[in-house]
């Protein structure tokens, strides 16, 4: 309700200027925020995180311990169980490294092999082993003698390595912070000076179970950790800068090298427990490991044990890499970590505290007589794990007869290793981490020590963290350019709408590019438009055609809603391709729209993907490398384009150029995007952050949304979610992506400038099967060129876009028939290609080939599935034999294959749609025969019982993992009932017709049509609201344009020393300066000639004589606030480099689209442009106040002078030049009262850019040359002859047969083969498998099942699975990425809204006049 009252209240504003108040708002035009339910789960899912880690950090500590204090040589227990709890302490040392075995060997297979240099893997495998051997040691030989009290604090050693690297090479950022290593070496040393000393007064008090062997363990236990420490060194070499070449060649081969050295540590843990156990104990009695019935508790408690000791551990080491990467590295990481010790000694006291009554503790008076007790408790009535620590402790000092005090020295030993190994690893407090880190940039191993899961977590974290991977910069992350790119084809009007709200949320989330912004990036907006010209009928002129009509409308509509005013900042520039709008954004960001004459330039979406890719990558990175070889320029400097703040002399639409001198192409991004589709800006930052963090990533792509209405967009809904869920994530997991789609994906700048890729785009067609792979699946072939290229495609699940969908049949199966035999094609290509694809692409392996192959031959098979699928419903539902069912089920697939031949296209897609129709209810029926069956049978657990169970299963699953998507689940029956349509009728649609490479889709033929309806509204504006100002109509065949030699935008990239000339307006531009005490007399208008404005403009520059009274005006303040100013002033303009006028003719399509935007000069608009102008010329000021005052005195003068102008009539150029005097003096007026004349400037130049109108630029010639060049090379419109285009007809109906025919055999091959089993009989050649009941009870009967039937569906099972796994794991990733985002998300500065302003200042008007009035 509150929404409509503002609403209203918006819409009451609007209503006093204009009697046509009612606008658009676009959904998702409304400014977006932080969304108090997300920062409370991001906050949420920090705490579960930071407790996860610290219970799994203490119960995996614990569980060592205990183990530990079983097996020691003083427990109670027998000597078969310590034996077998020794065992489970190998088992625990080694599980880690069994993990990283698998893990490393998956990558080995699944990603490219790097053969390894000798010299350094047999260093890092030295190293290794002596880790192990020291870890062997400590845990299997010198613990088991501790108590457990010592076996806790004894860890804590383990950092004097990482320590004294610390102070050897000076690490520390800040000096004073070399305090923290060298505390924790005293420490450590203290606390081995403690422990030894704790040990001799024990033995020479004899406490229970000390010998002087223990001294032994002791220097054992020291030099153990000694080298345990060592496994941490290469933290300190990273962060030293040292041997950066071995660490370099080491991360290409890591991989293999973990492989080599897990195995070296396992068998070096084994070798210690063998040599200890069997030739110095000699305790190991072999036949003891077999276990007998009575063994069942020792069984559970050891196996008990070790599971939560390895689960916990790697649950743990999991846990601390997801904290930091969301963000809580403090209280979701370090905290937990480091309170690891004192939380498990604290649990360990609680315990023991609380559970001593059941030891007999409440009878004794002394800690003496309670452990003398502990021999005769009955061990049946109590825990052992509870009896054998609380006998652990009892070996302490706290058991003494003579001097207990000394137990103190066990405690501030464990003090001191405690603060000893956190005084080491202070760094990890102060780690900055970006929105998406690696693991390997995180932590310096992929191995954790199980035995010091807290140690190793810390010690492992690097120390300095992620540095900036720019080495030219010192920031967090890089600063990059992104280039959004629209190609449109015959978009609707909705559809338009969709992609330019798009476009200006993410300039109102960029902001002003003159600012920094916390994600570090640029953009541009470039539309292209595809068939944008047409022939008008009646006066044959060329003209722009109602799908452009339709989109100026939409510009301006979504300009005004995101503004509350009209579009000021617009050029129009005639191209050699047709033609081009350049608008400044609101936040002054660009968006240019390039209109694609097909007589002059190839049209469809490939070319146009080539013309940006060459104007963005090739001419533009031309102009950044060699400013200096760009001899002559238009002087593009014009008012209307210049920062109202002054701020910078560079134009914006040369920003992005300019910084792109100090940004390599690895940072310089494109978005490719359809006409229609919608995407907020949390899509395109987490795709950046895919590419900006990993360097082998060439495209990203994103979740894609059909949207639509109708039983085929529900049919896709389904479609789109399970190719997402699964495929998609599959390919991401195991390999590579292979298609990132067009409508929606982000493109690395020098992965397409590769070599192979870019230039093979560019190839023309001219066999057959290159119409089928170029042509027909653009977006698929420009990735495989890619993934050969070595560049990895990658698919993010949270960066959701939202396309239009086909919504009819016919144009649902034309889009796939473009679609299905180039996703063949390209795949089949891969394929081939795959041996010199793997050598290249370190993201795909041979088994990731297999894999595709797999899934190939699935898809190709597909056709045979379906009809055995039919015939097995006729089974059941007509009671017919099997053979007869099979025969039944093919006679439609033949009959369409005849249709698709003989019948023309249109005809096929009806009868296709008849025949779906049908298949629907078989596919019904044979759902319910499915399941019938299963009644039948009694069971489920038949074969495909099973399968269709597990399906359900694992897609109610998938879509509870999606829960903003899970309403997609809703549209799986209308897809299980459409699989004979999608995967039987399409395809054989899809392959007859493959000769036919038309587009198929958004065919129009209105490209000769006059324009109708509302495009051509400004047809009727020209014979009445423009009736009062011929001189904006009269037949602009000529514009005057003028020309710089030295260009602001190429002082600026070369950083010559030269004069900076202040930006004057350009000659085309009508509303300059014409206040009458500014305006020099000699130039006013020769009415007698008949001259126009801009003829004077040109001579007043020619002569040498501008109005540089108007020119100082602009300066005759000087901002205290604006810096620049004081570098440049007005007197380094010179005038000596403008070449004389000439008259270039401008095309016919000029005048409307002009005329079109000159509706900004209505009384309506040009109030509100003005009130808006006023406020962001003060946006970054501190005087509201003065500013508020401005905008209701100006806009009382504008409606006095205006009063008797109609609010939809354009103003002529004389009420302008009165209006734009009037303005200026109540402005000077207003300032000067309120002492704020430093001011005038910007209200000035708001002024100047309120009356603004559009204006018409000229080409450059080096820019207009490039176009030339690049049309006459790749893209002049293809003429084919005749004979070529009947020749090529002729190889695509070849080729169209051949492949008809391989899918024919091969599926007719799977359909006999089924018949003839089927026909054998099953009780010959069938597979009999036990039928088993729900309830576990094996059956008499047997199920018949064929051996091919039943490899088909294990085989597609299989499939599935594997995707199921792959879904799980992305997943995860997902959420984490999400979470890092929401993390640091951009924070929207909350203002007041402007009618909100508008009203307090309508009081604050009558305020004035009532004062006024009054006298005072």
């Amino acid at each position: 309700m509150e929404e409509n009252k503002t609403r209203a209240k918006n819409r009451h504003i609007r209503h006093r200027d204009t009697w046509d108040p009612f606008q658009l708002n676009p959904v998702g035009a409304e400014k977006e925020g932080k969304r108090r339910c997300f920062q409370l789960a991001q906050y949420l899912v920090a705490v579960i995180v930071g407790l996860s880690v610290i219970t799994s950090a203490v119960v995996s500590k614990g569980s060592l311990l205990v183990l530990s204090t079983l097996s020691s040589p003083n427990s109670m227990r027998n000597h078969k169980e310590k034996q077998f709890y020794m065992l489970m302490l190998v088992f625990c040392l080694a599980c880690p490294n069994v993990l990283v075995f698998i893990k490393s060997l998956w990558r080995c297979a699944f990603k490219n092999f790097v053969q390894p240099n000798m010299r350094t893997m047999a260093s890092i495998c030295a190293i290794e082993c002596l880790v192990s051997f020291g870890t062997s040691v400590l845990v299997l030989v010198v613990m088991p003698q501790f108590d457990v009290l010592t076996n806790l604090f004894i860890s804590g050693g383990v950092c004097i390595v990482s320590a004294l690297l610390q102070i050897v090479f000076r690490l520390q950022e800040d000096k004073w912070k070399i305090i923290f290593p060298f505390c924790s070496l005293i420490l450590t040393v203290a606390g081995y000076c403690l422990l030894g000393a704790d040990y001799y007064v024990r033995v020479s008090t004899y406490v229970d179970g000390q010998g002087k062997d223990c001294f032994l363990y002791v220097g054992i236990g020291i030099f153990s950790s000694f080298l345990v420490s060592f496994c941490w060194w290469e933290n300190s070499f990273q962060a030293a800068n040292l041997k950066q070449e071995t660490l370099s060649d080491l991360d290409g081969f890591r991989d293999f090298v973990f492989v080599i050295s897990s195995i070296l540590r396992i068998v070096v843990i084994g070798g210690v427990y063998l040599l200890y156990q069997v030739f110095i104990q000699k305790s190991i009695k072999w036949s003891e490991f077999i276990m007998k019935d009575d063994d069942w508790e020792l069984l559970q408690v050891g196996l008990g044990l070790f599971f939560l000791q390895a689960f916990c551990s790697a649950a743990c080491h999991w846990f601390g890499v997801v904290a930091c990467k969301i963000h809580a590295v403090r209280m979701g990481f370090a905290l937990p970590v480091c309170c690891t010790g004192p939380a498990v000694l604290l649990l360990g006291l609680i315990l023991f505290l609380t559970q001593a009554k059941e030891l007999g503790g409440d009878n004794h008076g002394s800690m003496t007589a309670f452990c003398e007790s502990l021999v005769h408790v009955n061990q049946d009535n109590v825990s052992v794990v509870l009896l054998e620590i609380t006998k652990s402790i009892c070996h302490t000092s706290l058991a003494s007869y003579y001097v207990p005090w000394t137990f103190s020295m066990l405690v501030l030993e464990g003090v001191c290793m405690w603060l000893g190994f956190v005084a080491c690893t202070y760094y990890v407090w102060g780690i900055k981490v970006q929105r998406i880190e690696r693991t390997s940039q995180l932590f310096v191993r992929r191995l954790y020590e199980s035995a010091f899961i807290d140690l190793s977590l810390l010690l492992n974290t690097k120390m300095k963290g992620p540095r900036a991977r720019n080495p030219e910069s010192n920031n967090d992350i890089q600063n990059t350019v992104i280039y959004l790119c629209a190609t449109m084809w015959h978009e609707t009007y909705d559809e338009m709408l969709k992609i330019l709200t798009s476009m200006f949320r993410l300039d109102r989330y960029r902001g002003d590019p003159k600012q920094e912004h916390k994600d570090r990036f640029d953009f541009e907006c470039h539309i292209f438009v595809d068939d944008a010209f047409m022939t008008e009928k009646e006066t044959g002129k060329r003209l722009v055609n109602s799908y452009v009509n339709d989109l100026i409308h939409v510009v301006i509509e979504v300009y005004r809603v995101f503004t509350n005013k009209e579009p000021d900042d617009l050029s129009i520039i005639e191209m050699p391709y047709g033609g081009r709008m350049m608008f400044v954004l609101p936040e002054e960001n660009m968006l240019y729209i390039h209109l694609k004459d097909k007589s002059l330039i190839r049209n469809k979406k490939r070319w146009s993907q080539i013309m940006y890719m060459y104007y963005l990558l090739g001419w533009k990175g031309y102009i950044v490398k060699n400013p200096q070889k760009i001899t002559r320029q238009n002087n593009p400097c014009r008012e209307s384009m210049v920062s109202l703040d002054g701020e910078i002399f560079l134009l914006p639409q040369y920003d992005n150029d300019n910084k792109r001198r100090n940004i390599s192409d690895n940072n310089i991004y494109i978005l490719a995007l359809d006409g229609d589709t919608d995407f907020h800006p949390k899509a395109v930052i987490l795709l950046v952050d895919r590419l900006r963090m990993y360097d082998n990533v060439g495209a990203a792509c994103g979740r894609i949304h059909p949207t639509g209405m109708g039983p085929m967009v529900w049919y896709q809904k389904f479609e789109y979610a399970v190719g997402h869920w699964l495929q998609k994530t599959a390919e991401h997991v195991f390999g590579s992506v292979l298609c990132s789609p067009g409508c929606f994906s982000l493109f690395r700048g020098s992965a397409l400038m590769d070599d192979n890729v870019l230039k093979r785009y560019t190839t023309t067609a001219t066999r057959a099967s290159e119409y089928v792979q170029y042509d027909q699946g653009e977006d698929r072939w420009l990735c495989t060129l890619l993934l050969q290229q070595g560049w990895r495609v990658e698919y993010n699940a949270a960066s959701d876009a939202f396309t239009n969908s086909p919504q009819e049949f016919k144009e649902f199966y034309n889009q796939r028939r473009r679609w299905g035999p180039s996703t063949l094609a390209n795949t089949l290509d891969l394929l081939h290609s795959s041996q010199e694809t793997v050598k290249r692409n370190s993201s795909i392996s041979r088994l990731y080939i297999f894999y595709q192959m797999f899934a190939v031959g699935s898809s190709i098979l597909g056709p045979a599935s379906v009809t055995l699928m039919i015939a097995g419903a006729f089974q059941f539902v007509f009671k017919i034999s099997a053979t007869l069912s099979i025969i039944i089920a093919s006679i439609p697939p033949i009959f369409y294959i005849i249709v698709c031949f003989v019948a023309k296209p249109k005809n096929q897609i009806t009868i296709a749609a008849i025949m779906s129709v049908l298949y629907a209810f078989l596919m019904t029926a044979s759902f319910f025969s499915i399941i019938g069956d299963m009644v039948l049978q009694g069971t489920f657990l038949t074969p495909t019982g099973l399968f269709l169970v597990s399906m359900a299963i694992m897609y109610m699953v998938t879509a509870i993992l999606h829960p903003e998507e899970f309403g997609m689940i809703i549209y799986g029956l209308m897809y299980f009932i459409c699989i004979p349509s999608g995967y039987l009728l399409l395809t054989i649609y899809s392959l007859v017709n493959m000769h036919v490479v038309s587009w198929g889709t958004r065919e129009s033929n209105n490209c000769l049509a006059p324009q109708q309806g509302r495009p051509t509204e400004y047809h009727r504006g020209r014979s009445s609201n423009l009736s009062a100002n011929e001189k904006w109509k009269q037949p602009l065949r000529y514009m005057c344009i003028t020309q710089e030699t030295e260009n602001v935008m190429i002082q600026q990239i070369t950083g010559q020393t030269v004069q900076h000339a202040r930006l004057i307006p350009a000659t085309t531009q009508k509303t300059t300066q014409r206040a009458s005490e500014n305006v020099e007399t000699e130039t006013k208008k020769d009415t007698t000639t008949g001259e126009t404005l801009a003829e004077i403009e040109s001579k007043k520059l020619l002569n040498g004589k501008p109005d540089m009274k108007v020119a100082n005006e602009y300066d005759d303040s000087s901002d205290s606030d604006d810096s620049i100013n004081k570098d440049y002033s007005d007197n380094d303009f010179s005038l000596d480099g403008l070449e004389s006028t000439e008259e270039i003719p401008v095309s016919d399509w000029v005048i409307p689209v002009r005329e079109e935007f000159l509706k900004k000069l209505t009384y309506a608009n040009m109030k509100r442009n003005l009130q808006e102008q006023i406020r962001y010329a003060f946006r970054n000021k501190n005087d509201d106040d003065v500013c508020e005052d401005l905008v209701l005195m100006l806009t009382d003068t504008m409606n006095r002078e205006l009063s008797e102008v109609g609010p939809e009539d354009v103003l002529s150029e004389s009420q302008l030049e009165v209006l734009q005097s009037a303005l200026e003096q109540q402005a000077r007026h207003s300032l000067k009262t309120s002492r704020m004349e430093r001011y005038l400037k910007r209200a000035k130049r708001a002024i100047a850019k309120t009356l603004a109108a559009p204006q018409v630029q000229k080409l450059d010639e080096a820019e207009y040359d490039f176009w030339d060049k690049l049309i006459q090379r790749y893209l002049k419109p293809i003429q084919d002859t005749k004979e070529h285009l009947e020749e090529v007809t002729r190889e695509l109906k070849s080729l169209r047969n051949k492949a008809v025919f391989l899918y024919f055999m091969v599926n007719v091959l799977w359909v006999v083969a089924t018949f003839f089993l089927q026909a054998i009989g099953n009780e010959v050649i069938s597979i009999k498998i036990p039928k088993y009941y729900p309830n576990g009870t094996l059956s008499e009967e047997y199920l018949m099942v064929e051996p091919l039937s039943l490899m088909f569906l294990l085989s597609f099972a299989i499939l599935l699975l594997i995707q199921f796994l792959a879904m799980l794991y992305h997943r995860i990733y997902t959420m984490i990425h999400v979470v890092a985002y929401r993390t640091t998300e951009k924070d929207y500065i909350q203002k007041v809204c402007n009618n909100c302003r508008e009203l307090n200042g309508i009081l604050v008007c009558l305020n004035y006049m009532m004062l006024c009035s009054l006298g005072l």
